[in-house]
């Protein structure tokens, strides 16, 4: 089978210790057998890839802390049936469309199949299990939609916006992954995106802002005359778990993204990788938190969080080439970047529930835009087109969605079901039930 134009991955230290303690000569042997190169890249995939499934978890604490009480177990059901339906639909027809025979905009619409016939025999030269390929791949599509999930809380209804992942995950964020993953036109052209700031969470970031204009605010949320009223969240410590289990989910989405861990060269890089993943969280969380207290004289625990979740977006556009001062410049931009945008966007009464667009648009952008200044391979004006590309299509093709959405069956919770919240409305049921019917009036 022909490998991918992906991104690049993992799991080296734990197959490269096992392997050096089994044979002590392992460590002074330059050569290592195709064989033990698949088993050790296929394994990458496998571990990067469980890594990033648990940011699923992430995500729904993070919203689940960051909505109000009454639309709790709505999220939460969003969070686990979005991961499910990406998963089928990146099976069904995305992953094809993705990476197989892409003709510069569009791969084939194909049912997905795994072919390990070759390793079966013993020719290892593809280079990792096509299973395990297609794993690590189709847990990277669940985030777009998560992006979408939070953005759009609170009243939407629980139907159309599925009808929504089922597109965005099988059809839109394919298409834009075969421009640049799957070698298309945007790769060609020299594109970088080393595990996907524009890919992933632009692309995400574009159909929550799509979403959230055409959905509208929350009853509420703006006063006629501008003023913002904040709507808290029901449950900072959930939201704060949620913020470190993305974190630790974010080593799989850029480390993985190696795409190879056979070679001492790619543990190398993986180490680097998850170095400056994390610093550059450290760098946005800092930033946020100074940047408040300055601004507010009191420091915003959200702004905190979105903070190192801005420094995790801003640098997975290119987390392989900078130096771990340079990555938490990255991140500190990016924390900078988000305490900036998420007034503004109450300014333009864009009602963005738990600040996902701030976090993968905004920091997106910059993360893409920073790749030149660490990567002499990258150039800004490349790296624009590919911005601008993905941005300009995932806008037009949200929209559309959207909008059939909205004039068919319609997206929007009615006043009185928004204001008895989602969960007794569309579940029947309460995340805290032992709170009493007092939580509903928030």
């Amino acid at each position: 089978m022909n490998i991918p134009m992906k991104k690049t991955g993992l799991a080296a230290l734990a197959g490269t210790a096992v392997l050096a303690i089994a044979s002590p000569a392992f460590a002074q042997d330059a050569g290592v057998s195709a064989e033990t190169q698949y088993i050790l890249n296929s394994f990458s995939f496998l571990f990067s890839g469980a890594l990033v499934m648990w940011m699923a978890a992430g995500f729904a604490m993070l919203e689940s802390g960051l909505v109000r009480t009454k639309n709790v177990s709505t999220i939460l059901l969003k969070n686990i049936s979005l991961f499910a339906v990406a998963g089928i639909m990146y099976y069904l027809i995305g992953y094809n469309l993705m990476y197989m025979d892409v003709t510069g905009w569009i791969g084939s619409i194909s049912l997905w199949s795994a072919d390990d016939a070759a390793a079966l025999a013993g020719d290892f030269s593809g280079g990792y299990s096509a299973t395990s390929d297609w794993f690590f791949q189709m847990v990277f599509v669940a985030t777009a939609a998560s992006i979408v999930s939070g953005t759009v809380a609170e009243r939407i209804k629980l139907w159309p916006f599925m009808i929504f992942v089922v597109v965005l995950t099988g059809v839109l964020y394919p298409i834009t992954g075969s421009w640049t993953w799957g070698g298309g036109w945007l790769a060609e052209m020299g594109f970088a995106d080393f595990a996907g700031s524009t890919i992933v969470h632009s692309v995400g970031g574009w159909a929550a802002l799509t979403g959230a204009i055409i959905l509208g605010a929350r009853k509420g949320k703006y006063g006629a005359d501008g003023s913002v009223h904040p709507m808290p969240g029901s449950n900072l410590p959930l939201a704060t778990l949620g913020t470190f289990v993305l974190w630790l989910g974010w080593f799989g989405f850029n480390g993985g993204s190696q795409l190879a861990m056979g070679t001492g060269a790619d543990v190398i890089a993986i180490a680097n990788i998850y170095g400056n993943t994390s610093m550059a969280a450290a760098g946005g969380v800092v930033a946020a938190a100074i940047l408040t207290q300055i601004l507010y004289k009191k420091v915003d625990l959200t702004m905190a969080l979105n903070g190192a979740l801005a420094g995790l977006v801003s640098i997975t556009a290119g987390p392989d080439t900078p130096t771990i001062g340079s990555a938490i410049i990255i991140g500190a931009i990016g924390g900078v970047l988000v305490v900036v945008a998420v007034p503004l966007l109450d300014k333009l009464k864009i009602d963005d529930v738990v600040g996902a667009v701030s976090v993968h648009l905004v920091a997106g952008i910059w993360g893409t835009l920073a790749v030149p200044f660490t990567n002499d391979g990258a150039s800004f004006g490349v790296q624009l087109t590919g911005i601008v590309a993905m941005g300009a299509f995932t806008i037009v093709a949200s929209s559309i969605v959207w909008l059939i959405l909205k004039f068919t069956v319609g997206i929007r919770l009615s006043e009185e079901d928004e204001a008895m919240g989602s969960d007794a409305a569309e579940l029947g049921l309460e995340a805290y039930p032992e709170f009493g019917k007092g939580s509903q009036r928030f």
